[in-house]
């Protein structure tokens, strides 16, 4: 795994006030994320079969993706061969460093179980520094995406199992959406701030535009939401997502 250093004296004390206030969330969460689970059995049950009828493999996906990061001494960061730090020369022994862990994250499978055999140009994550500038953050004509994938996704039924992973206490209702590991490389030192909050279902780029934003714009309107994180933001975004799920705005 990749680790890029983050003083956790920039943002310790706003990260602790977000985590004492999500916490007064949680209750809520909770019973919404198991209600969720409890109605939608039925679906679920049906779109399994729909899923494994389409096409051949499981139909819950698994992936491991970044939760909230854990601070960890520069002297412990640097003897830990798990980790590979871009420049070592950089880190203090004696600062702490958010660093990314990592949570199983489930939804329906919505690609071909063999995606990475059948297409691997499209899991080279090494972007230059032009690309990640214009990259999309999703892309309409992805060739991995089924076609019972195409219909999960753009009705927004795919993140069900999502409920799960915030009971479990991995995501929240409302955060940056998880990422993945091998896109750690392309995130810049002042962007590690977006893991020093527990990742969420919802956030702020899926109102604004979802899968229709660059992975920078996706990126500067999660950065936005640590910014302005509260439990009435956190209620104002959660409204705003049933509309934009209802509309299938920037679904795909």
């Amino acid at each position: 795994m990749y680790a890029i250093p983050v003083h956790a004296e920039e943002n310790a004390g706003r990260a602790s006030s977000m985590i004492l206030a999500g916490s007064i969330f949680r209750g809520f969460e909770l019973a919404a994320s198991l209600l969720a689970l409890l109605l939608t059995l039925p679906v679920a049950a049906i779109l399994t079969i729909i899923i494994r009828l389409d096409s051949p493999g499981s139909a819950i996906f698994c992936q491991r993706r970044l939760g909230l990061s854990r601070k960890i001494r520069g002297a412990d960061l640097l003897r830990d061969p798990d980790f590979v730090i871009e420049n070592p020369g950089a880190v203090s022994p004696h600062t702490l460093y958010w660093v990314p862990k990592t949570f199983t994250f489930l939804k329906f499978r919505t690609m071909y179980a063999d995606a990475p055999e059948r297409f691997p140009e499209l899991y080279n994550y090494g972007y230059s520094t032009e690309e990640i500038a214009t990259i999309p953050f999703k892309r309409d004509d992805d060739p991995r995406v089924t076609k019972a994938g195409r219909w999960l996704r753009n009705s927004t039924l795919d993140e069900l199992p999502n409920f799960w992973c915030v009971l479990t206490g991995d995501m929240r209702l409302v955060g940056p959406r998880p990422e993945i590991p091998e896109m750690l490389p392309n995130y810049q030192p002042a962007q590690m701030v977006k893991f020093t909050v527990v990742p969420g279902i919802t956030g702020l780029p899926q109102i604004n535009g979802r899968g229709r934003l660059s992975f920078q714009e996706t990126v500067a309107f999660d950065l936005q939401y640590i910014e302005r994180k509260s439990i009435p933001f956190d209620l104002e975004i959660l409204a705003k997502t049933v509309w934009k799920v209802l509309t299938r705005h920037g679904a795909f």
